[in-house]
């Protein structure tokens, strides 16, 4: 009878998961906006989104991203490839490998 017991709980619990809020899971993110400075040597690239805000990024040695291609002013799209909870989305992030930063259409 026990088990039962333990059989109809585990039901019921699995049934209002279905009901009860969910917790946001972390994504990727992408941040699109217009080069304001660019450092190839140095591997730092400081972009501004369209609401004004500025987002720098340093690009690590082994993240196969070639900042040599872009200018001051391109429009680019920067993609964080890995899960980034909310809380921790800065305005200075490391571009590692699996992140991206490609150019935008106007």
């Amino acid at each position: 009878m026990g088990a039962r017991i333990s059989v109809a709980f585990l039901v019921a619990a699995f049934a209002m998961g279905g009901f009860l809020p969910r917790i946001a899971a972390a994504e990727e993110r992408t941040v699109v906006g217009t080069i304001v400075r660019l450092d190839p040597a140095e591997g730092v690239l400081v972009v501004r989104d369209a609401a004004g805000a500025s987002w720098r990024y340093k690009v690590e040695d082994d993240a196969g991203i070639d900042l040599s291609v872009f200018r001051p002013g391109d429009r680019v799209k920067v993609t964080i490839g890995r899960a980034t909870p909310l809380n921790m989305i800065t305005a200075a992030d490391r571009l590692r490998k699996g992140d991206r930063v490609e150019k935008a259409p106007y």
